[in-house]
């Protein structure tokens, strides 16, 4: 399993606006600055943590971006599970059900399961306090 750039980026500018928490909105320009992210990106990524209400936004005079959340409510596998699609190792645990005809007979299938469990319970383990210290 490999985090794109997109995932670490989101996490970088996450980190960021936990670091500013509490400061009002902070500008994007700011942000990708501080990170070395261009603007166009993060333009990308915004609209995915808007969308699910890690953060907010607020245009014009004043506005930027800030968490809608203390920074210890955000953990780093709700994160990466929005900005990556998911963390499962192979396709077919990346549905609820698995609807993979080999399910029943895979040699792989529970090698690859408690993966994703560890994954999983590794990724939630980890806040954005937690990244900040």
């Amino acid at each position: 399993m490999m985090i794109s750039t997109k995932g670490r980026y989101a996490l970088r500018v996450m980190i960021d606006l936990a670091e500013n928490y509490g400061n009002g909105f902070i500008p994007m320009k700011e942000v990708a600055k501080r990170q070395n992210i261009s603007l166009k990106y993060l333009e990308r990524i915004l609209p995915v943590l808007t969308k699910n209400k890690l953060i907010e936004g607020l245009q014009g005079k004043g506005g930027g971006y800030r968490l809608t959340n203390e920074p210890d409510r955000y953990r780093v596998g709700d994160i990466l599970r929005l900005t990556e699609g998911g963390l499962a190792p192979v396709a077919c645990l990346n549905c609820e059900v698995n609807t993979c005809q080999r399910a029943e007979t895979c040699k792989t299938l529970p090698m690859w399961s408690e993966f994703y469990k560890l994954t999983n319970a590794y990724f939630d383990g980890i806040t954005l306090t937690d990244l900040m210290e």
